[in-house]
């Protein structure tokens, strides 16, 4: 093959031709003597040709041959190889997929052997061929060498196409059964005594005990022993633990022919707290009394398939009614959902994008989601209790559980995707569920699964295709299946049963199964274009109200929207075409009655959750809500259509605020929650002060407008204080302001006192009448004399009253003091005329310290609600948001004269400007934020729950459990939200005694 260049370009050509990617390195290969009898052989390079990685399988031929330890071996190996295609494709397709079978082949060449048999019953291997395959086993070594003589047969017998992937998983499933059996028999031999004193089962979970095992994976066991006769049962226990010890020692150790595969013992109860082997009797207590969802999921694909196998069979036949009762546990799916988020969020980021099993899309979410329809429908029908997916799969599809068009997709998608898992772990007979980058890697996959013409460019098509597939079904396979039982059906397709559909239902936390079934029905019923759509978006809408505490209200609420709105052309379209609006929406309606209650008044709302970027939910300014407002009042023609049309713009603005804070607090599937819960509670009360300011201005230039024209005959001016000052009004909050005006040149100040007065008894009146739209109540109770003083002042009245007259606490309620609307210039005046007052330049003394004290111990006392729980009251109770104000408050009035830093009307503000002047440390700064944020948070998540302002937790299950969605506390988790306030609040509390009663 050397004699002449033109020869030698010849050959290099069809080598290429024939998919070598090194055609010099095969070429001294051919040229080796172990080849020189078939080197011209066409046969020989047209088999090496068809193999997934030619120049793998040439090199590892002539490994093969180097070792055949005499010339009357390597000869019949060749001749083998020419003369007996199945032979030939079955070994060149091993030595072409997997170094790590022709590693072995190379340190036991006669085992090549094991591949020239091609009978029926050799095809089709079961638990009993594997066993005499094994049966001369005398040590952990010898195990090896025979296990991986049979893995090559099933190798072969892949690679080659004469089984398919479920076949393959299934074989590797039965020679692991065979393996631990003689793993077992090497124990017990090992200690006949500990043999003798007990009965002990393996049983196989996971893959192992679904039938559908890797090429490399953990073999996942459960231990079940008894006393053998009348040997005492802690004796037995203690017995039947060695065994199990030395048996996973014998497949897990790595000796001199490597290890089979790990033996983990992990989904035992207690996990690895627990002990090894339990009695029967042990087993099932702890599932009856103690067992979370995921263990009864676990136990889907319990088999017995070692050791003594009745008492196996006692095991599964016990614990098989638990499983099935699974589904009525409180939360379930929301706890399988819980445990499938919480897999993909232990993925690293570098590995989410390549991981072939857990990362979205992925294996695990076939078997997530087929697991669950198991688990909810398995209970009444026995066809369903297969421990393998796609048996399960195809018996869900032929029962009406899942459509068959869905289920005939996720097949596809989930036999390519465990292909391509065994063929990346065939290499190296590595476990990893990672696509591999190497280019070189990713042609041989490629052309291993017969993408031959771009094998590389092919399989990661391929791959994304199907990942594609399963991430848009895994989902909608749950919830599909419920139109199908209220909605018409193409002649021949399963329908779910009403009972089904009801036992769907319930598992997914609707409490009032019928009604929702009904809503379903009017939504998905018909053959109108509308009906449709609803059909496409309602499968994946029903998943994300199920995440919430209160399904049945997102649902509800959705029809009420989907009948306001259903005749708009644009509002299906917005859900159908834009991912983001249809999960904002379902958030929102899932999520309590405030949001809900503010778009029913004004459905078209709806249109500002479809940015996909997330800009329609982004707070407007101040400046353009203002220019909007005053816009609108502008063009009405008189005040009350003024004022009405500036409530609306505020109802339309508080549902844009609710609306990002709720998907802000939630997350969606392509952005996480917010993880700066401070961020968030920022973002509302900035954007619902600012809200308030612009509806307060545009409501005086209603008034004004109306009862004076252009201009009032006392400059006027509205300063908002409290949360409102501090921009940190709730979406309950009454606005506290005080009103100030000043009479203009020529004007008496009756006449001007009688015109303020006018104008804030209108603008107080115009923003309560009852409307569709929420009204604002506006508070002047913190003006001077408080309720016994005027409404309005005049500057000048202002300044001689506070000059003289002013109260410890009227000067420490100044410190949120902020102009909001009216008279810039009259505003501004007044805040130089407070500063001295909030800013004392001495700061307090001692008495009006004691006052400030005596102060908050007597609101402690007389406003906490007569029954309230004080340690869980966000605004009085200890470490709320009373003691971290007043704290951060009485800080301000003792030394903001001296660190400019504090002069601000905002807390969070003030904190950390008393953190950076050397007041409070970090730490404590910290936990006085940490929990200001966490007690606004709760006021918050109350008032978006119940549509009414709330200062503790919601006794109603359902509302607390919202308020605990909303702080991030998953379903079953109120308790720990509870706790976890409870313990925030009392570590604030002991700032506060040291900060507020002690040395400051």
């Amino acid at each position: 093959m050397t004699s002449a260049p033109g020869r030698r370009s010849s050959t290099f050509t069809r080598l290429l031709r024939h998919g070598f990617t090194d055609p010099s390195d095969a070429e001294r290969f051919l040229d080796s003597p172990e080849l020189a009898p078939v080197r011209n052989d066409p046969v020989l390079l047209d088999a090496l040709g068809g193999t997934a990685d030619p120049d793998l399988a040439l090199h590892g031929l002539v490994r093969l041959l180097e070792a055949q330890e005499t010339a009357t071996g390597r000869q019949e190996l060749l001749d083998t190889v020419i003369a007996a295609k199945p032979l030939r494709d079955r070994l060149l397709g091993v030595l072409g997929a997997s170094a790590a079978l022709a590693d072995h082949l190379a340190r036991h060449p006669r085992d090549w052997q094991a591949l020239v048999t091609y009978e029926p019953r050799d095809l089709h291997p079961g638990v009993e061929e594997f066993e005499r395959g094994l049966a001369d086993v005398t040590d952990p070594v010898s195990l090896r060498v025979a296990y991986r003589r049979c893995l090559l047969s099933i190798a072969a017998r892949d690679v080659c196409g004469t089984v398919d992937v479920s076949q393959t998983a299934a074989e590797l499933a039965d020679l692991a059964t065979a393996t631990l059996r003689a793993a077992l028999a090497l124990a017990e031999a090992d200690a006949p005594e500990d043999a003798a004193l007990c009965r002990l089962a393996v049983i196989a979970m996971g893959k192992c005990g679904g039938h559908e095992l890797n090429y490399v994976s953990d073999v996942d066991v459960i231990f079940v022993g008894e006393a053998a006769g009348d040997a005492d049962e802690d004796k037995a226990l203690r017995a039947a633990t060695r065994l199990a010890s030395h048996m996973m020692r014998i497949c897990s150790e790595t000796t001199v022919e490597g290890s089979i595969w790990p033996v983990d013992a992990n989904l035992r109860p207690e996990g690895r707290n627990g002990p090894l082997v339990r009695t029967l009797a042990s087993h099932l207590a702890y599932y009856q009394r103690w067992a979370k969802t995921w263990e009864f999921q676990a136990l889907l694909k319990a088999r017995p398939v070692a050791g003594d196998l009745a008492l196996g069979e006692e095991y599964t036949a016990a614990l098989r009614p638990l499983v099935w009762k699974a589904a009525e546990r409180e939360n379930f799916v929301a706890d399988v959902q819980e445990m499938r988020r919480r897999v993909v969020a232990n993925i690293p980021a570098a590995e989410v994008d390549r991981q072939l099993k857990l990362g979205p899309g992925g294996l695990r979410d076939v078997e997530f989601a087929v697991q669950l329809l198991q688990l909810v429908h398995g209970r009444a029908d026995a066809s369903l209790r297969s421990g393998t997916t796609l048996d399960a799969l195809k018996a869900l599809a032929a029962g009406g559980y899942v459509g068959r068009a869905d289920a005939a997709q996720l097949d596809e998608a989930y036999r390519f995707l465990r292909s391509l898992e065994h063929r990346i772990q065939l290499h190296r007979l590595r476990r990893t569920h990672l696509v591999p980058e190497d280019e070189a890697d990713l042609r041989r996959l490629g052309r291993s699964l017969g993408l031959r013409t771009d094998p590389v460019a092919e399989l990661t098509r391929e791959w994304r295709r199907h990942t594609t597939v399963v991430r848009r079904l895994h989902e909608k396979l749950f919830y599909r299946p419920l139109l199908d039982a209220v909605a018409a059906l193409a002649p021949g397709e399963a329908r779910l049963s009403a009972e089904a559909a009801r036992e769907r239902m319930v598992a997914l936390g609707y409490a009032d199964p019928a009604a929702a079934l009904r809503h379903l029905e009017a939504l998905a019923s018909g053959v109108t274009r509308k009906a449709a759509i609803q059909r496409t978006l309602l499968p994946v809408l029903l998943g994300w109200f199920a995440d919430s505490a209160d399904p049945d209200a997102g649902l509800l609420n959705f029809r009420k929207v989907s009948d306001a709105l259903g005749k708009t052309p644009w509002y299906l379209r917005l859900l159908r075409d834009e991912g983001a609006a249809a999960e904002n929406l379902a958030r929102v309606l899932s999520a309590g009655r405030l949001a809900p209650d503010l778009l029913m008044r004004a459905p078209e709302a709806v249109a500002l959750l479809g940015d996909g970027d997330g800009g329609g939910l982004t707070p407007r300014s101040r400046a353009s809500l203002e220019q909007e407002v005053l816009a609108a009042v502008r063009r009405a023609d008189n005040a009350v259509q003024g004022v009405t049309a500036a409530r609306g713009v505020r109802r339309r603005e508080l549902f844009r605020t609710a609306a990002a804070d709720i998907v802000g607090s939630y997350g969606t599937e392509s952005q996480p929650a917010e993880a700066d819960q401070g961020a968030l509670v920022d973002m509302v009360g900035g954007a619902v002060s600012d809200l308030t300011a612009a509806t307060l201005a545009g409501t005086l230039r209603a008034v004004v407008r109306e009862g004076w024209g252009d201009t009032l005959p006392t400059r006027f001016a509205v300063i908002g204080m409290g949360r409102f000052g501090g921009h940190e009004l709730g979406y309950g909050s009454d606005a506290d302001v005080l009103f100030v005006h000043e009479p203009c040149e020529g004007v008496s100040e009756r006449e001007a006192s009688e015109a303020a007065n006018k104008v804030v008894a209108e603008m107080r009146r115009l923003l309560q009448v009852p409307s569709a739209d929420p009204p604002l109540l506006v508070d002047a109770d913190l003006r001077p004399e408080g309720k016994s003083g005027p409404l309005v002042r005049t500057l000048g009245s202002y300044e001689a009253y506070y000059r003289r007259w002013a109260l410890t606490w009227e000067r420490h309620a100044l410190l949120r003091a902020e102009p909001v609307a009216g008279d810039e210039d009259l505003g501004r005046r007044f805040m130089e005329l407070i500063d001295p007052l909030r800013y004392p330049a001495g700061g307090l003394d001692e008495d009006a310290v004691r006052e400030i004290r005596r102060l908050k111990a007597r609101m402690e006392a007389e406003r906490l609600p007569r029954g309230a729980d004080p340690k869980l009251h966000a605004k009085l109770g200890p470490g709320g948001l009373s003691d971290v104000e007043w704290t951060v408050q009485l800080l301000q009035l003792r030394h903001a004269a001296q660190a400019p830093g504090l002069r601000t009307t905002r807390t969070r503000e003030a904190l950390a400007a008393a953190r950076e002047a050397g007041l409070v440390s970090e730490e404590d700064a910290e936990i006085l934020d940490e929990a200001w944020v966490l007690a606004t948070r709760v006021r918050n998540a109350v008032m978006l729950v119940r549509g009414r302002a709330g200062d503790t937790f919601p006794t109603v299950p359902r509302e607390l459990a919202a308020v605990g969605r909303y702080l991030g506390y998953g379903p079953g988790h109120a308790g720990d939200m509870l706790d976890a306030y409870r313990r925030t609040a009392r570590r604030a509390r002991g700032v506060v005694e040291e900060l507020f009663y002690g040395g400051l």
